[in-house]
């Protein structure tokens, strides 16, 4: 059987808003923690402690996940920034600086 490769080129991965989208889980984590805290006894009378501990530990994974994607939103940042600084500096370095059109007539 003839091992599968693929016939095209993967395509970019899609950039979002990733801090927004990793902080509103978060929240959304806690908010399931809390709402769970009135009722702890029913959970620990139908063992079902996990419900509660898993949203805190969602919480608190999604804690690390805003450090996380907000330390790597800011070095794309700086990357980008770099890449423009050194593009504005091997275009002065060239002499490619934009020059005014010229006097050109329609017609």
């Amino acid at each position: 059987m003839a091992k599968w490769t693929a016939q095209h080129e993967a395509p970019e991965p899609l950039e979002g808003p990733i801090v927004a989208t990793v902080t509103g889980g978060t929240i959304l984590w806690f908010a399931l923690f809390l709402v769970q805290l009135p009722f702890y006894g029913w959970f620990a009378d139908h063992d079902l402690l996990w419900w509660v501990w898993c949203c805190a530990a969602g919480g608190v994974l999604g804690l690390i996940g805003v450090w996380y994607v907000r330390g790597r939103d800011a070095a794309l940042k700086r990357h980008a920034a770099a890449r423009a600084a050194e593009t504005r500096a091997a275009e002065q370095a060239s002499g490619a600086a934009v020059k005014p059109p010229g006097n050109q007539t329609a017609g």
